[in-house]
């Protein structure tokens, strides 16, 4: 089949699943587009407002589904626009295929205009990316792209081709899609070798990462614990793949984790590490986590091994394959000792009190939670809310809980938040948000009114960037620089100004009013709850300590 370059990207979409893009055109990529349009039967295109909030919805597309999300944007600014989205995907290895167009190839390197070295730009936050130049190169290359991003550790891989290769014609030959065939683990001494740091341990505790989601292993873990009566806490990236009441669950841990499921890793005489990578906010003084523990970790990417703490023994694999030949051989067991041990460290957890004439943060989430019902999608921004969020918005199912985690994304939220809606439309989508986050992409609202994509919007609004201005009442004195906010944005009257409904909340009498109102509206919406500026997130623990430093406000 003879065809022109842009029309091979569309057919090497189709083939390999694709329905679903994300992106905003330029004039090196207009070639693309005019395909896509020939192709708006089988590929359905969102216009965001502008590309990082499209990166983004490819990155919450492909964390509500578990698919590759695909992101288009033209050269210079389309494309360094997609930084931050590309460098959010990679830190929390996400699967997506970014597609940026360039100046064709004899004006590479000429300063010409919207140019930019988009490869070497995104070298760092890419698992691997290409330049391609010629038209006969952009279905392999496509194709490849596609098996990288989506296999072993996933993460974002860029192709950036330059105009006249998607002008030029070609021969196109169909393939199949790719499907990750994931091999049975068989190495049997690898497994005996787990087995006996169990057998030998008296106070076993597993943590948990966001690998146990990617490796779609929530299912097989649950089972492993509940035979072997182990408890368990998370990272930020796994909330949901254990029910917030599992008994076995003590929840998140590390900076912001409850002061049991810190105290579990301090005392633990086997930690049981599973796509868990232990980053500086988990482990956050490296020689002293888990301190009498043996340290067996599981993970797919052999990089990860070893490289915060000390362990005793790895094995590198795909989760669910490891965990499903380990689970049949271990016998049931019991930890009661251990288990009341831990029981009586929950008495020290933080119980934040309610009240009814004002909104605290457990309240809204709690409002939220219950409203929205169990099978709904969070999707937070970054700061004190998205803290509060994975404290008690009580998910309890993975790719429930869309945040980012190793990046730190603030605006992050509802570009997510609609590629969640748009990959799980039967599904209630909830954007949890802060002030500081939304104003940095609160733009977005255009698209989900544009598209009718019902997301509701929850406003954590203290009017103070408020994690950073927590370390600054915590640590810096009270001096609190450049985060009092105050914005005199009208929240309701702007939801308005774009199509939205927009609704304000004081008490949690109004909020639960106001989610009734947005779960019968059918569109999006936004609601603002005001909140006092000197709520802080409990516990914490500062940089560098252990749960012996923890701070409970």
């Amino acid at each position: 089949m003879r065809m022109n370059g842009a029309e091979v990207i569309a057919h090497v979409l189709a083939e390999q699943g694709v329905d679903t893009v994300f992106g905003y055109p330029g004039g090196s990529v207009l070639h693309i587009y005019d395909a896509l349009y020939q192709h708006k039967a089988e590929i359905t295109h969102y216009l965001t407002a502008h590309e990082q909030g499209a990166a983004h919805a490819a990155d919450g597309y492909a964390r509500a589904t578990g698919k590759t999300g695909v992101v288009i944007a033209t050269s210079g600014p389309g494309a360094t626009n997609l930084v931050t989205g590309i460098a959010t995907a990679y830190m929390d290895s996400v699967p997506m295929v970014a597609i940026t167009g360039n100046v064709s190839s004899g004006l590479l390197g000429k300063d010409s205009f919207q140019e930019v070295y988009t490869m070497g730009i995104t070298m760092p936050i890419t698992k691997h990316n290409y330049t391609v130049q010629r038209a006969e190169d952009i279905a392999g290359v496509l194709r490849e792209a596609f098996r990288i991003a989506g296999s072993g550790r996933k993460g974002p891989v860029l192709v950036d081709i330059t105009k006249d290769a998607t002008i030029n014609e070609c021969d196109y030959t169909p393939e199949k899609a790719f499907v990750e065939e994931k091999l049975p683990f068989t190495d049997d001494e690898e497994i005996w070798e787990i087995l006996r740091y169990i057998g030998r341990s008296r106070r076993p505790l597993v943590c948990f990462g966001g690998g146990v989601i990617a490796s779609e292993a929530g299912d097989v873990l649950y089972e492993l614990l509940h035979k072997m009566q182990i408890p368990a806490v998370h990272t930020l990236m796994a909330t949901g793949v254990l029910g917030w009441d599992d008994p076995l669950n003590l929840g998140l841990v590390g900076m912001h984790g409850s002061y049991s499921a810190n105290k579990a890793i301090s005392e633990a005489d086997l930690v049981l590490a599973i796509g868990f990578r232990f980053s500086d906010r988990v482990a956050l003084d490296t020689q002293r986590f888990a301190p009498a523990a043996d340290i067996v970790q599981i993970d797919i990417d052999p990089s990860e091994v070893g490289k915060n703490v000390r362990i005793k023994h790895a094995v590198v694999g795909d989760i669910h394959q490891i965990l499903s030949r380990l689970l049949p051989m271990l016998e049931s067991a019991s930890h009661t000792p251990w288990l009341d041990e831990i029981a009586a460290w929950k008495k020290e957890d933080y119980a934040p009190k309610s009240t009814a004439d004002r909104l605290r943060p457990h309240q809204i989430m709690e409002i939220v939670g219950e409203k929205a019902g169990d099978d709904a999608i969070f999707a937070t921004d970054v700061g004190q809310h998205q803290m509060w969020a994975a404290q008690y918005c009580r998910r309890t199912k993975p790719r429930s809980f869309l945040t980012s985690g190793g990046l730190g994304t603030m605006g992050y939220g509802y570009g997510a938040a609609l590629g969640a809606q748009v990959g799980q439309p039967h599904r209630t989508v909830v954007h949890i948000t802060g002030d500081g986050s939304f104003h940095m992409n609160l733009n977005e609202c255009c698209t989900a009114v544009s598209y009718n994509l019902p997301v509701i919007t929850v406003i954590f609004n203290n009017c103070v960037l408020g994690m950073v201005r927590q370390w600054q009442h915590s640590f810096y004195g009270d001096r609190f620089s450049q985060t009092t906010l105050d914005r005199k944005t009208d929240y309701v009257k702007m939801a308005e100004a774009f199509g939205a409904k927009g609704y304000r909340a004081t008490t949690p009498a109004q909020l639960a009013d106001a989610m009734d109102k947005a779960l019968a509206a059918g569109g999006p919406v936004w609601i603002e709850c005001v909140l006092d500026r000197d709520e802080m997130v409990s516990p914490m623990i500062p940089s560098g300590g252990t749960v012996d430093d923890i701070i409970f406000y």
